[in-house]
């Protein structure tokens, strides 16, 4: 809750606290109104991903980036599929994703989600894909993202690319809190996955 109300503090929109915290929107909704509450409450089921520990390290990264790159793989060649374009998803996706398609010989293309442009009561902003980096038209593309909580951000981004011309073959991600098997028809792997049991 305090590291939610400090991040509003600062100017971030519900979209971008989600992001930073890795929980769900209606998480975010929850901790916000309740932070100054006492309330006894049950807060939603989500699970908060810190992988800073990861992310703070080039060195790190690269060795993530290299196992996701190999499930990447294996799927590809399951599907009898290919890669020309890399999509990251902005902006914790976008580091795994950058050296994936280093990894893979790929162009890169940056997706940014409305959920980073938009407070939860605007809903007019949509997502896009950066001109500084690579189009999608007509080309084979996978998309990398860092977590899968609800699948919104993904679902968007493929009916983007789909709406773009391009072909999805493939969305990997470091963690799937969902523990899907796909997104809008498109396969899901992942390195880590997360399930409850109760």
């Amino acid at each position: 809750m305090k590291k939610a109300t400090e991040l509003k503090a600062e100017g971030l929109v519900e979209g971008q606290i989600s992001e930073e915290l890795n929980v769900s929107g209606e998480t975010v909704t929850w901790l916000l109104t309740h932070a100054e509450k006492t309330s006894t409450s049950p807060g939603p089921k989500d699970i908060s991903v810190d992988w800073s520990a990861i992310g703070r390290s080039a060195f790190r990264l690269n060795h993530i980036s290299e196992a996701m790159t190999d499930i990447i793989y294996e799927t590809l060649d399951a599907n009898e599929s290919s890669v020309d374009v890399v999509v990251g998803i902005a902006l914790s996706g976008l580091p795994i994703a950058s050296m994936v398609a280093n990894d893979l010989a790929a162009e890169l293309a940056v997706y940014t989600p409305s959920k980073q442009m938009i407070a939860q009561e605007n809903k007019r902003a949509k997502g896009n894909l950066s001109s500084n980096f690579s189009d999608v038209q007509d080309k084979d593309c996978i998309i990398v993202d860092d977590v899968v909580t609800s699948g919104q951000t993904l679902e968007e981004a493929v009916e983007y690319l789909d709406e773009h011309g391009a072909r999805i073959n493939a969305i990997a991600v470091l963690i799937d809190k969902k523990g899907t098997e796909e997104i809008a028809g498109v396969p899901v792997v992942s390195l880590l996955k997360v399930m409850r049991v109760n």
